[in-house]
């Protein structure tokens, strides 16, 4: 009798802490004798790989074993890379299945409309054929919604949430929030001095489109100011804390983290360049916006620094390796019980398997009267006994 086989894959946007949950899967899959089959640039392994052809094949489909994954844990990033691939909305089918018809529809995003194929089928099939029993993906909202479609239409999937916006529903935790937090407030804490050392105003920018969590919990532990998607400022009244903070700070500078997406009365954020599989199109830099409307207002100089790609790079801290050895673990579980359709979470600061979240949703967001003092624009830091771990309920 053939191994049953487990499949995993990577999608959208690497953080640290990938080839910690790969590593687990390929290992205690192993114990429950389920051979594991990596996908490679996640949902296009399946939209793509043309088993007609060998280097294909090589180039989507890698078997994984105790050997090729045994140190793969040490490195950030994905073992299996990773794409931005919505196989329900392809822009166009590859070149050796032309032939085949797919079914389309038009979608439209910015004013312009253009027509998407629905691969689905051929995800399908390709699952068939790799004989794949369960398939684990890892990845945020938009990669998870796929999950839960193909879920929905009959093949057993386990998710396991990543994001360092850390804003996927029905979980407190997603894996590389805690490297991106670790890694933000080191590099805010190695430039405190130069902005401090030119008495000048310094401007992060940093992950979080639409839920501020990363920008939130960074100035929770730097003790800095931040705004954050949730909710849209008074500019006259940020400038006005952001002076006062650095007339009365000795060193005569003062710091504020911005999530990617937060806006101000008045103002609306532009997007920029070509959106991707999901429709997301990069967000122009807040940061250089506010800098100007400071400068103009006061005359002061500032510094603006991007940190967003350097927080997803190199690798993972100690929270996020534990959390994502332990999903993959879990994962692993709900295939020994036949269990599927559910996501590896955190609920009540507890790991639990929970259901996969409804994309129609959107991401979880910051609860702003608890979590965030929109007069002082910090975190609230009193009443959080009771609380679990990471501040905030599922």
């Amino acid at each position: 009798m053939a191994a049953k086989k487990i499949g995993i894959l990577t999608g959208g946007g690497d953080v640290p802490g990938l080839n910690s949950v790969i590593k687990t899967v390929v290992y205690r899959g192993r114990e429950i004798d389920r051979e594991v089959v990596g996908i490679r640039r996640g949902w296009e392994g399946l939209t793509h790989v043309n088993f007609e052809d060998p280097a294909s094949t090589q180039r989507y489909i890698l078997p994984l074993t105790r050997d090729n994954t045994r140190t793969i844990d040490r490195t950030g990033g994905t073992f299996l890379h990773s794409s931005r691939t919505n196989p329900k909305k392809m822009k166009k089918v590859p070149q050796f299945l032309s032939g085949d018809t797919f079914e389309t529809a038009q979608n439209t995003k910015d004013g312009v409309t253009s027509t998407v194929y629905d691969m689905t089928p051929r995800v399908l099939k390709n699952i068939e054929k790799l004989g794949l029993d369960y398939l684990v993906a890892i990845g945020g909202d938009d990669t998870l919604s796929y999950a839960a479609h193909l879920d929905r239409l009959g093949v057993k999937v386990i998710a396991v949430p990543k994001t360092m916006d850390n804003d996927v529903r029905n979980t407190e935790y997603c894996i590389g929030f805690s490297t991106a937090i670790t890694r933000a407030t080191e590099a805010i804490e190695r430039q405190r001095t130069t902005v401090g050392s030119h008495e000048r105003v310094g401007i992060f920018r940093i992950f979080g489109r639409d839920a501020g969590y990363t920008a939130l919990y960074t100035a929770y532990v730097t003790s800095m100011r931040c705004c954050i998607p949730e909710y849209r400022f008074n500019l006259d009244r940020l400038i006005d804390v952001i002076m006062t903070d650095k007339r009365l700070t000795p060193s005569n500078y003062s710091l504020v983290v911005l999530s990617e997406g937060a806006q101000w009365e008045g103002y609306q954020a532009r997007d920029v360049g070509e959106p991707d599989a999901f429709g997301h199109r990069k967000k122009a830099n807040i940061g250089e916006v506010l800098s100007d409307e400071i400068q103009k207002r006061t005359g002061e100089e500032t510094v603006v620094s991007d940190l967003t790609y350097d927080l997803r790079s190199g690798s993972p801290d100690f929270v996020d390796k534990m959390v994502a050895s332990t999903f993959a673990g879990m994962a692993i579980d709900c295939v020994k019980e036949g269990r599927h359709g559910l996501m590896m979470g955190i609920a009540g600061g507890c790991y639990a398997a929970v259901p996969i979240p409804d994309p129609k949703l959107g991401p979880r967001k910051v609860d702003i009267p608890t979590m965030y003092n929109t007069e002082r624009f910090r975190p609230f830091y009193a009443d959080k006994m009771g609380l679990p771990i990471f501040l905030t309920r599922a």
